[in-house]
């Protein structure tokens, strides 16, 4: 039986570690070729020859995500190596914390931009260039609902995350390419691990709400093909159960 993704080309964001790692490897485990795009192009680089020694699924390209130049110039790459665009996935993110009152102008400038204006101008690009049967990914998180102190940048992209996915559903309609959006819980990740309210004990985390990249991965992989293919504008927490609880 041929693999889900076969013959595909798809972009992921942020693709050299954490989530977005494991979203580039589970991807080409479906068959699809890879685009595995991060600022640190060296990392994208070495995975890409990891999961594709020969180098035919999978390379590494540097991309700011927040740069339109860097973003059309990795669509082209991907273009140019693979002759097709079929899956976006919008992955790359940043999270920093400081207290609502100390933020200024250039901190949520700088958060918004990765977290959400990555994902728009990537969007816009894939709308560009998709033909019929597209599909984009959006990776949100639970902040975009239910958020803690010291995150308000973050919380605030991952939510508008969530409406341009609503306003790409539509839009994309016409094209034959969906938009989905999920929202990851805690997930075994630097970032997780990194938070400080985690560190001083402030927001405790159940060991069993602790998910794995590879769930993530999972749910990518699912969207991004034919199975998903009447769902669109839809968003998929995958957090073990632990929103339901908060």
């Amino acid at each position: 039986m041929a693999a889900r993704l076969d013959g595909r080309s798809a972009i992921v964001t942020g693709g050299a570690r954490g989530i977005g790692a494991a979203i580039a490897a589970r991807l080409v485990d479906e068959g699809a070729m890879v685009a595995i795009a991060d600022l640190d192009g060296e990392g994208a680089a070495t995975l890409a020859m990891r999961l594709s020694p020969d180098g035919k699924q999978a390379f590494g390209v540097a991309c700011d995500v927040g740069s339109e130049a860097d973003v059309a110039s990795c669509v082209q790459a991907t273009l140019s190596r693979y002759g097709r665009l079929d899956i976006v996935v919008n992955n790359a993110g940043m999270m920093t914390f400081k207290r609502i009152e100390e933020w200024r102008s250039a901190d949520w400038a700088a958060v918004l931009q990765v977290d959400l204006i990555g994902a728009a101008l990537f969007t816009g690009a894939a709308f560009r260039e998709m033909r019929g049967g597209g599909a984009i990914i959006n990776v949100s998180s639970i902040h975009a609902v239910q958020t803690s102190a010291q995150a308000a940048p973050y919380a605030a992209a991952k939510a508008g995350m969530l409406s341009l996915t609503r306003t790409s559903s539509i839009e994309g309609r016409e094209r034959e390419i969906r938009a989905n959006a999920i929202l990851p819980g805690a997930v075994d990740t630097p970032m997780l691990w990194d938070n400080p309210n985690i560190r001083s004990g402030a927001e405790r985390i159940d060991p069993a709400d602790v998910g794995q990249p590879e769930d993530i991965a999972a749910a990518v992989a699912f969207l991004a093909s034919d199975d998903a293919r009447f769902i669109t504008g839809a968003t998929l927490t995958v957090d073990g159960g632990r929103l339901a609880r908060l």
